[in-house]
C-alpha cells in the first residue's frame, strides 16, 4: 500500500475515522477490519482503542457525525414543505431526503464521497447497520413515512412501505457503487447538469416505483403461464445438461400479454 500524506494538524482520531469512511464505503461493514483502517490511516490499533474503544463505537461516530446533520436538514425542508396544513406530493417528498443530501455532498462538511457513503449506509446488510439506523432514526423514517401516506392516500400502507423500500433500497445500490460517477455521467448524456437537473432525474428513477398500479390478475395469470413454461422447459432438460432434450416432444405454452 502506497504511503499516503496527511495534511499538517491532521489529528489521529480524524485520519482514522477518515479511513474508516473510505473503506465502509468501498467495502461495507462486515469486511471492514481495524488492521485495514490502522494501515491507511497509518496508526496502530493501540489508537483505535484509545480515542473509540472499539470498530463499532468508531463506526457510530462516523455514522453520527454524517448522519445527524442530514436528517436535521431533512426535517426541516419538511417541516417548511408541511406548513400552514400543505401536503406535499411524493415526488416533493423525494426531493425533501435527496435535495439536503446532494448540498453536502457539495459543502466542506460532507464532502465528494458524502453520497456514497448514504448509498452505502442505506443498502448495506449488516445487522450493525441497520439495528444503528433503526435505533437512532426511527422517529424519522415514521415522520417521512407519514408524509408519502398521505401524499399516496390510494395506497395500502404495507404496499407503500414495500415501494419504498424497495425504490429507496435500488438508488442507494446505485450511490453507493465504486463506479457512481460514470453512472451518473451516463445519467446526465454526457450534459453538465446543476443539482436541480440532477435531482430530478433522480426522484424520475424512484417515483414510478411509488405509483405503478397494483398487480391485477391478468398480471398474476401471465406470470403463472411464465413460471409453468419455465419449469415445463427444465423437465425436458438432459440430467446435468441445462440444453433442452431434442429427442422429446416440445411442449410449450401460448403466453399472451395483458390487455
Amino acid at each position: 500500500m502506497a504511503v499516503r500524506e496527511h495534511p499538517p494538524g491532521v489529528d489521529t482520531r480524524h485520519r482514522l475515522l477518515e479511513a474508516a469512511e473510505w473503506l465502509f464505503i468501498e467495502r461495507g461493514y462486515e469486511a471492514l477490519s481495524m488492521r485495514l483502517v490502522t494501515a491507511r490511516a497509518e496508526a496502530n490499533l493501540a489508537a483505535v482503542n484509545y480515542h473509540f474503544g472499539s470498530k463499532e463505537a468508531m463506526l457510530q461516530e462516523l455514522l453520527a457525525q454524517r448522519l445527524d446533520r442530514l436528517n436535521e436538514d431533512r426535517l426541516r425542508l419538511l417541516d417548511a414543505c408541511e406548513a400552514d396544513g400543505h401536503v406535499p406530493d411524493y415526488e416533493t417528498i423525494l426531493g425533501i431526503l435527496f435535495a439536503p443530501a446532494l448540498q453536502l455532498g457539495r459543502s466542506p462538511a460532507g464532502g465528494p464521497a458524502f453520497l456514497r457513503l448514504l448509498g452505502r449506509v442505506y443498502s448495506d446488510a449488516s445487522p450493525f447497520i441497520r439495528d444503528y439506523l433503526q435505533r437512532h432514526y426511527r422517529p424519522i423514517f415514521e415522520r417521512f413515512f407519514e408524509a408519502f401516506a398521505r401524499a399516496l392516500p390510494q395506497t395500502p400502507r404495507n404496499e407503500l412501505g414495500l415501494r419504498l423500500h424497495f425504490a429507496l433500497k435500488a438508488l442507494s445500490g446505485m450511490l453507493a457503487a465504486d463506479d457512481m460517477n460514470d453512472l451518473l455521467a451516463e445519467l446526465s448524456m454526457g450534459q453538465s447538469l446543476g443539482d436541480a437537473e440532477l435531482l430530478a432525474r433522480l426522484v424520475s428513477l424512484v417515483s414510478p416505483a411509488l405509483v405503478a398500479p397494483l398487480g391485477n390478475p391478468r398480471q398474476v395469470n401471465l406470470i403463472e403461464q411464465l413460471l409453468r413454461q419455465s419449469n415445463q422447459l427444465a423437465e425436458t432438460a438432459q440430467p446435468g445438461s441445462t440444453e433442452p432434450d431434442r429427442s422429446r416432444g416440445k411442449r410449450t405454452v401460448s403466453v399472451r400479454a395483458p390487455r
